[in-house]
């Protein structure tokens, strides 16, 4: 389990900032343990600010809720630089579904660290294909903590950490759920490319 560095407040100009990912495939407990995390923050009595992309309305328009229904507030966003403008003087900030944003984002969570904040952001890395999911390389590779959480195959029971889509929409980004997709294992996942690609044939 990742262990924050400390917590207490510190005068802005004392500050030191840093990254943290949470990353994974769906149902795997990325928006959970960012939840969690934030959550410590607040009970820290740090200023909080916590933002997600305006398009995922899945479970809230506002809040973002874990697919075991934990929830903590937020602001919905149409673009990453949107955050640079809303965050204020916060110590802590936190960004759900970061795939779903430009590659701006990178610039942000930067810019955001380096004027002393601390930045968690959560989000899928990969897509339903199994390739890297937008701007979450880049992030990745630029954060100083990364926690990669896993789900368990809905096939075998095994670990798993690729999102296996259910219907045969090819677009990238298809916001879903349980009913569209699935947790497989690396085994299962590539077994089930196969077959799709072998019955579209």
């Amino acid at each position: 389990m990742f262990i924050e560095p400390p917590l207490g407040k510190k005068d802005s100009s004392e500050r030191t900032g840093w990254i943290e990912v949470v990353c994974g495939c769906m149902f795997s407990g990325k928006t959970e343990e960012l939840i969690r995390r934030l959550n410590r923050a607040l009970i820290a009595k740090q200023k909080v600010e916590i933002f997600k992309p305006k398009t995922d309305t899945r479970y809230h328009e506002e809040d973002i809720v874990s697919h075991n229904e934990r929830a903590i507030r937020s602001t919905p966003v149409n673009f990453a630089s949107d955050i640079l403008l809303l965050a204020g003087d916060c110590d802590v900030v936190g960004i759900d579904e970061a795939q779903f944003f430009d590659e701006a984002i990178v610039d942000v969570c930067n810019t955001l660290a380096n004027s002393g904040k601390r930045v968690v952001v959560a989000g899928l890395d990969m897509d339903f294909e199994g390739k890297p999911f937008g701007p979450m390389p880049n992030l990745l590779a630029v954060a100083e903590f990364v926690t990669k959480v896993h789900a368990i195959c809905s096939d075998t029971g095994e670990i798993a950490s690729y999102s296996f889509r259910l219907s045969d929409n090819n677009e990238q980004v298809m916001l879903g759920e349980g009913s569209q997709y699935e947790a497989r294992s690396r085994k299962s996942f590539f077994e089930g490319m196969k077959n799709r690609k072998k019955s579209g044939e």
